[in-house]
């Protein structure tokens, strides 16, 4: 066997698992997007106070909720709420 026979050979073993890996990543990577869906939309059954007590308003489920779907709108609602901790943070320093 020659080394171009080889290296032509190659590819094909190695390309299958990881052919079926991105397919399970995907599939994982779907399931946890409809999870996470079905928890945000639980958030929108809350009353504002609730929604107030975690530290988001109703607004904030309006911004997240325009993300495509296989973007995860809790993690945009993570960042909303730790820029908004942060701003507070900072607004807390100057003030003190």
């Amino acid at each position: 066997m020659t080394t171009i026979e080889f290296a032509s050979e190659t590819p094909r073993i190695t390309s299958r698992p990881a052919v079926a890996k991105r397919v399970a990543n995907t599939a994982v990577n779907f399931y946890r997007a409809w999870k996470n869906r079905r928890a945000f939309y639980r958030l929108g059954e809350m009353s504002d106070a609730e929604l107030a007590d975690i530290g988001l308003t109703r607004a904030d489920l309006h911004v997240a909720i325009d993300v495509p779907f296989g973007r995860d709108p809790t993690a945009i609602l993570r960042e909303i709420t730790s820029d908004r901790v942060e701003t507070i943070e900072d607004f807390a320093r100057k003030v003190a």
